[in-house]
């Protein structure tokens, strides 16, 4: 039995071969009755794309590399979640790298992605770039999400200045005066520490002394119960805990309670990130939510007008808000 064409799908569906395309390809304006004439059309004639035939004519593989630090973390789960659901709504396949905060590992997937030919990549993971030379040394599209990699990269995150100031000023607000900070390890650029500059200049413009304690952003449990301990010990007067995400936050709320302490009235917290997954398991913790399905397409949006070769560069800030919860008075 012949194949059919292009073109016979054109004329069952009463569009021309180029709309046909347009579809195909999700390229330019397309109504969605024009969109179900045309996939309907394909499935009556039972017509399939030739997949290597429009890559070689576009010089495109249309899959994506997506590195994220852990997919564990219902931050960065539900960020690749959302990053896959919306490139493949664009016509595109992905390829997840989860590095697991291991500098070998993302450099094994880099170089795995590399050698595939995908069409771009998106960076979420919290290794030092300037420890992996693929990253300098790739002409690829390529957008950072919440980590500056260089000024010719585009980066998506949060305001996380702002964030910052949200959550310290709150704490003030209902009364705390002995407010710590936790926060990872620096190993990044320092324009990846805004939460940080953020509490400490708004503790300074209260006269209130900063005090920040910093822990490796993988470490196992045990760890992170002798690090809250630790906070603890050295700072029995403690009375607020601005913590830079919601996982560690959720283990300080366990490690206070342990130790007999009755959260709001002995202690307040705020984390950072406010996805629904980790709300839903912790109603109680009050928390400045980041925008994740925004920061998603826009960096979907970012890296699709690199890969048509449109010059993309500069930081591209969302605005947070503050989910006040029982953790607070």
């Amino acid at each position: 039995m012949k194949q059919p064409k292009m073109t016979d799908v054109a004329k069952v569906a009463g569009v021309s071969p180029t709309t046909v395309s347009r579809v195909i390809n999700r390229r330019g304006y397309l109504s969605e009755k024009t969109i179900n004439k045309v996939e309907e059309a394909m499935r009556q004639l039972d017509y399939r794309p030739n997949i290597v035939a429009r890559q070689l004519q576009s010089q495109r593989t249309m899959t994506i590399g997506i590195l994220v630090p852990t997919v564990a973390n219902p931050f960065f789960g539900e960020l690749t979640f959302k990053l896959e659901r919306y490139f493949f709504d664009a016509g595109f396949k992905v390829l997840i790298g989860n590095a697991e905060n291991d500098i070998k590992k993302e450099r094994l997937y880099l170089q795995q992605l590399l050698a595939r030919q995908v069409d771009g990549l998106v960076i979420a993971t919290h290794n030092h770039q300037q420890q992996i030379p693929e990253y300098q040394n790739t002409n690829m599209p390529v957008v950072s999400i919440d980590r500056y990699l260089h000024e010719t990269i585009p980066n998506v995150s949060s305001d996380n200045y702002a964030g910052g100031r949200l959550a310290t000023e709150e704490l003030i607000r209902r009364g705390a005066k002995h407010i710590i900070h936790t926060d990872s390890i620096e190993r990044f650029n320092k324009r990846d520490y805004l939460r940080q500059r953020a509490y400490q200049d708004v503790m300074k413009e209260h006269g209130l002394e900063p005090i920040t304690y910093k822990i490796d952003f993988d470490s196992r449990p045990e760890l992170m119960n002798q690090f809250f301990n630790r906070i603890f010990d050295e700072h029995p007067e403690v009375d607020g805990i601005f913590v830079s995400n919601d996982m560690d936050a959720i283990q300080l709320l366990q490690v206070a309670r342990q130790r007999g302490m009755t959260v709001p009235s002995d202690l307040q917290v705020i984390g950072y990130d406010g996805v629904p997954t980790t709300t839903r398991i912790v109603p109680e913790l009050s928390t400045v939510v980041q925008p994740l399905d925004e920061m998603a397409k826009t960096a979907v949006k970012l890296l699709q007008k690199e890969i048509k070769g449109e010059k993309v560069t500069g930081s591209y800030k969302l605005p947070v808000k503050l989910r006040v919860s029982s953790s607070l008075k």
